[in-house]
């Protein structure tokens, strides 16, 4: 029998961060080798024994006797966290102290702890979103390489990189310094924003959606605003923009694992409680004078949810947030999803000219869907070969097989538009007459 993946995500970050407040952040890999042996451990004798009643309890006293093993045996030759200081030297205070630390509320701060301790300063925005997928959701190197579509050997030396600057810090984040958290809760703000959109629609090489990233960005910014410093306007709106998303998340592919286009997807598929989830965080968010780009992608994303049909979108509402979000924070994928509101409000030659005009979008020229855009309005305003040549240069890009089948589909049906189609016809007529929308 094997773990569970949920339980294995679930537990490792909240161990981990329990036995690197004991044993002091300079001992990270010994910590993270405790709760692999508390998981080993459990893959020995719950075949045999069957699974506890609470196996959560089970890992974590596990792990406190190997924590106490350890301390036992090393406590002469090696150094553990410097403020608990002589009370690992003592046999008396030792099992209390160890004991304390696994508490629920204890284990709650250290996985704070360890979240803010990732996001260092001093670590590259790519080097802390590592360091929180390894240690905080328990990816090994090769899954968080699938993830962040990079080789095994630079994600192992990135995480190496990252585990040495934070031995250097001596001790893990302190939660009890109000300036500290203002100081570094933007940079967890935007590692966590970064691990759901690569879920959402990130360019891994096996699949076009990775729900398990998304769920994890999810559960860590659930536990950012179970904390008070950390319950910002702006920590709100990105649980509304994760929860707005995530809503969809269900009608993104179909049975086959094929995508589904935005405008095409079954809405009666988006998962409702999740939208009403999110809707509420927005309307906390709204508790204050700041607007980051966060209430802005939020605020997007809640026009859609609450669209009962595509048709029914408010396109010019969206335009707007669309101009705000680029006087904030310019981009071309934003000025690409820009151009597209247009096209929705306005037709498809004012978006393709709003296409052609992104800046930096020589930055763009690698990701298929700007020039899947350009050929659905090519294709809208009845440019059907330029349309195709897009198409296929979409294809070409195609960064995994969901996205191969969804762009082998667009231009298929590029193909049959130009066979079928006559002057005068209703595109709608055609899709209907050759079985396009099925």
């Amino acid at each position: 029998m094997e773990l569970t993946e949920h339980l294995f995500r679930h537990e490792w970050g909240r161990l981990v961060g329990a036995v690197t407040r004991i044993f002091g952040v300079h001992n990270l890999s010994l910590a993270e080798d405790v709760v692999q042996e508390a998981f080993c451990r459990a893959t020995e004798v719950w075949p045999h024994r069957g699974i506890p009643e609470n196996p959560s309890a089970w890992l974590i006293a596990t792990a406190k006797n190997c924590a106490l093993d350890v301390l036992r045996r090393e406590r002469t030759a090696r150094t553990f966290a410097p403020e608990l200081g002589r009370l690992l030297e003592s046999e008396r205070t030792l099992g209390p102290v160890v004991e304390d630390a696994f508490g629920p509320n204890a284990i709650k701060d250290d996985l704070l702890r360890m979240m803010f301790s990732c996001c260092h300063p001093r670590l590259s925005q790519e080097a802390q979103l590592a360091l929180i997928l390894h240690i905080l959701c328990g990816f090994s190197v090769d899954e968080i390489a699938s993830a962040l579509v990079s080789s095994h050997s630079a994600i192992e030396k990135r995480i190496m990189r990252g585990k040495k600057t934070l031995s250097k810090t001596n001790k893990l984040f302190d939660v009890t310094a109000p300036a500290e958290f203002s100081r570094r809760l933007p940079a967890v703000d935007t590692a966590l924003y970064l691990l759901f959109n690569e879920g959402y629609h990130g360019a891994n090489r096996e699949f076009a959606v990775r729900a398990e990233l998304c769920q994890e960005a999810m559960r860590l910014t659930a536990i950012l605003l179970e904390h008070p410093l950390c319950a910002t306007p702006r920590t709100y709106a990105l649980a509304a923009l994760m929860c707005l998303n995530a809503a969809r998340l269900p009608a993104r592919t179909d049975a086959s694992g094929n995508l589904s286009s935005f405008f095409d997807q079954d809405r009666c598929r988006w998962n409702q409680q999740l939208i009403r989830e999110g809707l509420s965080f927005l309307e906390l968010s709204a508790k204050g004078s700041e607007v980051s780009e966060y209430h802005l992608e939020a605020a997007i994303a809640s026009v859609h949810a609450t669209a009962r049909a595509i048709e029914e979108t408010d396109w010019t509402k969206i335009v707007s947030l669309y101009d705000s979000l680029m006087s904030i924070r310019p981009s071309p994928i934003i000025a690409l999803n820009r151009a597209i509101a247009i096209g929705q409000r306005d037709g498809p030659g004012p978006a393709i000219e709003e296409i052609q005009a992104i800046t930096g979008a020589s930055r763009l020229m690698s990701y298929p869907f700007y020039w899947a855009a350009l050929g659905e309005f090519e294709l809208r305003r009845g440019g059907r070969d330029v349309a195709r040549e897009h198409f296929r240069t979409a294809l070409a890009r195609a960064r995994n097989p969901g996205e191969r089948r969804f762009l082998e589909d667009r231009l298929e049906h590029a193909k049959v538009v130009h066979t079928y189609l006559h002057p005068g016809a209703n595109p709608t007529e055609v899709r209907e007459k050759e079985g396009l929308d099925s």
